[in-house]
């Protein structure tokens, strides 16, 4: 895909958000282009929250908090390495100092 034809994400809440201004009245073409989006994705999700109710959507969830949790874990992993690290080098510099 070319760079400007990248499929869109779109979290759960603003999927909600969607469905709730159809349910709520509002014509599913004008909330569509409204929202930048082709209506059948709405029909999509209207059908997706009436079968799970406020547990649909939660498949990929919102990407870039993932991506975020997914960087924190590896900045924790790696700041515990060098703890372990620290503590094998302080406790061989103290069991020398004990045997001088």
């Amino acid at each position: 895909m070319e760079e400007n034809q990248r499929k869109r994400q779109f979290d759960k809440a603003f999927k909600i958000s969607a469905v709730k201004m159809v349910e709520e009245g509002q014509k599913t073409t004008e909330v569509a282009r409204s929202l930048g989006i082709h209506e059948n994705l709405i029909y999509a999700w209207k059908r997706k929250y009436a079968k799970d109710g406020e547990k649909a959507f939660v498949g990929k969830g919102n990407l870039t908090e993932m991506a975020k949790l997914r960087r924190e874990n590896e900045s924790l992993k790696l700041d515990n390495e060098i703890l372990k690290k620290a503590i094998g080098i302080f406790s061989e510099k103290r069991q020398k100092e004990m045997n001088s």
